[in-house]
């Protein structure tokens, strides 16, 4: 303010409404009014305001304790979201990240674009890397509405292990809820009805058509499911089981979904733990979601462009907090089931449905009906599952037969593009929804094995007796009698089957499978993880499951593709399990499936000796190789002398795509050495506590009200508004049953991002503080030193400590005052404060001080942001180069000039674009100045 009361342009003002500084930007004299356009630093916005509003900014209100402790502690938070090194959401205490996970966190906050393949091998928790980050993304303000698409086994899973684990409700939309939103809000889009969801995968891919459906149904049926999805404005998405996504082509509808995906979220997860299977065109489609100017062609995939986007730990190299292998060793055992005399009946029905499969597949064959095929494939694997599965399907199919249809099917039916996905029960369904054609003499022959079968329930059943005897020496050999048993098998009716013959013993008993909603499993698992000792699951009832306080899992029935048995057996196997593994594999005697596994499990145990379990599961995990298997057991109901040399070729396959498999996980780049160490310092950091000082502090000194409690606080703030019952700790929340009040409240965020500003002539306050020994006095000041360019800031704060007696800067001892303003016992008295000219004077030199001390720190913000800019250019200058190359490849001049020049055109102007990110400003401010002495203890 000058001499004659009037504020000039660059002259800073109080404002007793804002209760901060302000800047005079244009000073207006109109008809004998004052007014004057100011710049509110808290607000970041410029108003207008009369003079009787401004006051001198000598007259700035006094700074009190409560606020210089808000100031200091509101500070240090800011400097913490700074530094990539600091983590918040380890520190909230819902779970304790193992070290390779606390490296997957650390690996995705520490750069600009959070755009990740998260890659960790088979049961190291990739579901909760992604919650990590998802917390981390939160807590610093970056994220809102997150987007979960899985496959549709798993989506149960992921809230439960949101909602379990982290304390984060998700909205599972199921494919009939879209439908029912969707007409009942039909000029709405229903996906912004939540801000975090989970959907199955194949529930939002894009349809090209559908047979009956109209073009305007299949219009109307993209854009709920597909076009609202991408339009809703997610800030985060997370795919699990990425690799389903690359598709075989880019003309696939999951790769479609995908594309889409990728271009509807700034921050991308996928999430996979077999990114490349042999196949670099597949596993380019899926970098190029996460950048498409790195990864602009097949070429570019390449280990130094790869190894930024991947964060990946082996299982052999994971370790617990202690340092310790993180899994236990496994015990499985193939147990072949002998057919005695008694189960003579149910051998006639086996051999029996087997011949039926036999001639009705050679039928398929000959008469190309695929269908009946899909169907006779089914009907072997029932009737190794049990009597009531074959008699159920037999039961079904004759219904059919002798059902006068309107119309039946004689051509090929097109299998769903998840049909490797589904387990037996799903597939099977799938097949009978559909009016088969009977083959000649089939229904006289169905109704002759659907005698048999009837007359076999009421008999002994070999495997059933098999299991009952195993589970009895298990429970011995544990010395257990409480041992719990996960049972698995593929189809509801050997689910209802065993739940009954184990109940008649004594046993109790829960069942799972995939036409169960969430809550009733999440009942079942609750009454497995109690009092139930068994648990009856099928695989798609299995999906998802983490049941470490079991580990004897037995494979009442065998899958055909072994990696379903690993599938099954990694619900048990997995972080946290205290005891050996054991798993018993089921398979009757002189059958199909024991002709193939007495070959197949020494095959597989070679490799595995090999090459190791999850390198290959790296292949066996795949929908290309599921088929192979299929075709394995086909060969052996058609030609049984033929298994040995098949599975020797299948063999051979197989150790040809691991080799390649293991090859192409070299791009994937080098595993970080991870420590142990870094999971004990977690507990002991203090930001919830700073959080706490921040806001209990800051409401205190601006007129809010605090009041504490028994446990935690009812705060007021100072427009009014309440919050009751909060606690600063997710542990104290989660012990009281209180609400926990952390930087993801918007309010409490507020207080960091919008941090005080002290200027030229403001008072300062001269504050006496215990613990700094009294020889020590001087003028302690924190700075915010900021790095702005298009569209982003960075910002470091500067502690300086300028000691009286002899003018030195003493950065330790600033760092040191920092510490003990934070503390709560620390005492800290105001004796008066420094006004005027003096003021003015300190304000000077101490500012000049910061320009000079903080210039490394603006040096680091700039090296950063020139680093990240010349990546940026490496990236696009290689893009245009690899579509140049493939422009020149194209045949036709006039083609190939036109492109050329688009091509040009559009290099232009991202250059344009690069130039505007080069221009960067850097800003100085001051956060708060006091005169600080020591004082004796």
């Amino acid at each position: 303010m000058s001499r004659d009361g009037i504020w000039r342009p660059g002259d800073w003002a109080w404002s007793r409404e804002y209760r901060e500084p302000v800047k005079v930007i244009e000073a207006l004299d109109l008809w004998g009014k004052n007014v004057y356009r100011v710049w509110v630093p808290g607000r970041d916005a410029v108003l207008r305001l009369q003079e009787n509003e401004l006051s001198s900014i000598t007259e700035a209100g006094l700074t009190s304790r409560e606020r210089l402790i808000y100031t200091v502690a509101a500070a240090r938070i800011a400097e913490s979201l700074a530094r990539p090194d600091i983590l918040l959401a380890p520190l909230e205490g819902c779970v304790t990240p193992l070290p390779h996970q606390l490296y997957a966190l650390s690996r995705a906050v520490s750069g600009n674009r959070v755009r990740y393949l998260l890659a960790d091998e088979v049961g190291l928790g990739k579901t909760i890397e992604a919650g990590l980050i998802m917390r981390e993304l939160k807590l610093r303000g970056l994220v809102r509405r997150t987007l979960v698409v899985a496959p549709k086994g798993l989506v149960m899973q992921w809230v439960q292990e949101m909602e379990n684990r982290f304390r984060e409700r998700f909205h599972l939309l199921m494919p009939a809820e879209i439908t029912t939103l969707s007409c009942f809000e039909w000029d709405a889009n229903v996906w912004q009805r939540f801000d975090q969801v989970v959907v199955p995968m194949d529930a939002v891919k894009p349809l090209e058509s559908r047979r009956g459906w109209s073009r305007d149904q299949v219009s109307r049926y993209n854009r709920e499911r597909f076009e609202n999805l991408i339009a809703a404005g997610w800030d985060l998405i997370i795919v699990d089981e990425a690799h389903r996504i690359a598709g075989s082509t880019d003309a696939v509808a999951r790769y479609r979904l995908g594309q889409a995906l990728a271009e509807a979220a700034p921050y991308l997860l996928l999430l996979t733990a077999t990114p490349h299977q042999g196949k670099t065109d597949s596993f380019h489609r899926l970098m190029a979601l996460l950048d498409r100017e790195a990864f602009p062609g097949v070429e570019s995939i390449k280990r130094e462009r790869v190894a930024p986007y991947v964060i990946r730990t082996e299982k052999r190299r994971a370790i617990d907090e202690k340092g310790q292998p993180l899994f236990k060793p496994r015990r499985t055992q193939l147990v072949t089931v002998v057919w005695q005399s008694r189960h003579q009946k149910q051998r006639e029905l086996y051999e029996a449905v087997t011949e039926y499969v036999r001639e009705g597949y050679n039928r398929a064959l000959k008469e190309k009906r695929n269908y009946i095929g899909f169907l006779m494939v089914l009907m072997q694997r029932l009737v190794a599952s049990s009597t009531r599965a074959i008699r159920t399907a037999l039961q079904r199919r004759l219904e059919a037969i002798e059902q006068e249809a309107p119309f039946q099917i004689n051509s090929e039916i097109e299998l769903e593009e998840d049909w490797w996905d589904l387990d037996g029960q799903e597939q099977l369904e799938q097949i009978l929804k559909h009016r088969l054609v009977a083959f000649a003499s089939e229904r006289e022959e169905v109704k002759r094995l659907l005698s048999l079968a009837r007359q076999c329930e009421s008999l002994p059943d070999a495997r059933a007796e098999a299991l009952l005897e195993w589970m009895y020496r298990l429970q011995a050999e544990e010395n257990d009698p409480e041992l719990k048993f996960l049972i698995f098998t593929e189809f509801i009716p050997t689910q209802e089957m065993l739940k009954e013959f184990l109940e008649n013993r004594g046993f109790s008993v829960v069942c799972l499978n995939g036409s169960m909603g969430l809550e009733e499993r999440r009942r079942v698992q609750q009454e497995f993880a109690g009092p139930a000792r068994v648990l009856v699951s099928t695989d798609a009832g299995g999906e998802g499951l983490n049941l470490q306080f079991c580990h004897v899992v037995i494979n009442y029935d065998l899958p055909w593709n072994p990696m379903r048995l690993e599938q099954r057996i990694g619900r048990v196997d997995r972080i946290g399990q205290e005891h050996v593994v054991r798993a018993l594999n089921f398979v009757l005697q002189d059958t199909v499936e024991y002709r193939v596994q007495e070959v197949l499990q020494e095959k597989l145990a070679a490799i595995l000796a090999d090459f190791g379990v999850d390198k290959m599961s790296d292949v066996l995990d795949s929908a290309e190789v599921a088929p192979d298997f299929e075709d394995l057991y086909k060969e052996a109901i058609l030609r049984p002398e033929e298994v040995e040399s098949r599975i020797e070729r299948l063999e051979a396959e197989l150790r040809q795509r691991i080799q390649e498999a293991t090859t192409a996980n070299r791009l994937l780049g080098e595993e970080a050495e991870l420590d142990s160490r870094l999971v004990e310092k977690i507990p002991g950091h203090p930001l919830p506590y700073w959080v706490e000082r921040m806001t209990v502090n800051f409401l205190v000194s601006e007129g809010g009200i605090v009041k504490p409690k028994l446990a935690g606080y009812d705060l007021t703030w100072p427009d009014g508004f309440t919050m009751k019952d909060v606690v600063f700790s997710r542990q104290e929340a989660d012990k009281h049953s209180m609400s926990y009040l952390s930087l993801e409240e918007p309010r409490v965020r507020g207080l960091v991002s919008r941090l005080p500003l002290a200027v030229a002539g403001q008072p300062f306050a001269k504050v006496r503080l215990k613990g700094l020994p009294q020889e020590i006095s001087g003028y302690w000041s924190l700075w915010r030193i900021s790095l702005m360019a298009e569209n982003m800031r960075e910002v470091r704060v500067l502690p300086l400590f300028h000691q009286e007696k002899d003018g030195k800067i003493l950065m330790p001892t600033a760092r040191r005052i920092w510490d003990l303003l934070l503390q709560e016992e620390t005492s800290l008295e105001i004796q008066g404060y420094i006004t005027g000219e003096k003021s003015e004077e300190i304000f000077e030199r101490l500012q000049k001080q910061a320009v000079r001390y903080g210039h490394n720190l603006f040096l680091e913000l700039k090296n950063q942001y020139e680093e990240h800019l010349q990546k940026e250019r490496e990236k696009g200058r290689y893009a245009f180069q690899i579509r140049r190359q493939a422009i020149m490849r194209v045949g036709l001049p006039a083609v190939r000039q036109h492109r050329l020049a688009e091509l040009e055109r559009q290099e232009k102007e991202w250059a344009l674009r690069l130039q505007q990110k080069e221009k960067i400003l850097p800003e100085l401010s001051a956060i708060t100045i006091i005169y600080v002495e020591g004082v004796v203890p």
